[in-house]
């Protein structure tokens, strides 16, 4: 079993390739922001719900005594709702790229290409340790 066969380390690699491949979009969008006509672009979000389902077990949360409050098992209930994608102001050459918000979109994923790189490298130091290479 090669360490690309753990799920762990397939699924952080996938998200830090998906990663790579959206701030290659968003650079576009930012390059582009002058150019009449261009539309900004963004990836679909990275979804893991068939691996996730091999690796993790349903959890069940349980009521043990007639005070406590009982829980709702995948949170589907929330009490906040999602916004709608807002809509941007079209330019007159057409363009309708707003650079704070590609901004923010890079910063973002630059933020979680950096958690996802930080799993990853601790992930290899425990299976090190695990085998007594460390």
């Amino acid at each position: 079993m090669g360490l690309a066969d753990l799920p762990i380390l397939s699924m952080l690699k996938s998200r830090m390739l998906w990663q790579q491949d959206r701030q290659r979009v968003l650079a576009e969008n930012v390059s582009n922001a002058d150019t009449p006509g261009y539309q900004a672009r963004d990836l679909s979000a990275l979804r893991f719900d068939e691996q996730m389902v091999a690796v993790a077990r349903p959890v069940a949360l349980q009521q043990t005594a007639p005070g406590h409050l009982s829980g709702i098992a995948g949170g589907g209930d929330s009490q906040f709702r999602s916004e709608a994608g807002r809509g941007y102001e079209v330019r007159p050459a057409g363009n309708v790229v707003s650079l704070e918000d590609e901004m923010m979109k890079v910063a973002a994923n630059q933020m979680d290409y950096q958690a996802a790189t930080a799993l990853y490298s601790r992930s290899l130091a425990l299976l090190k340790t695990a085998m007594g290479k460390r």
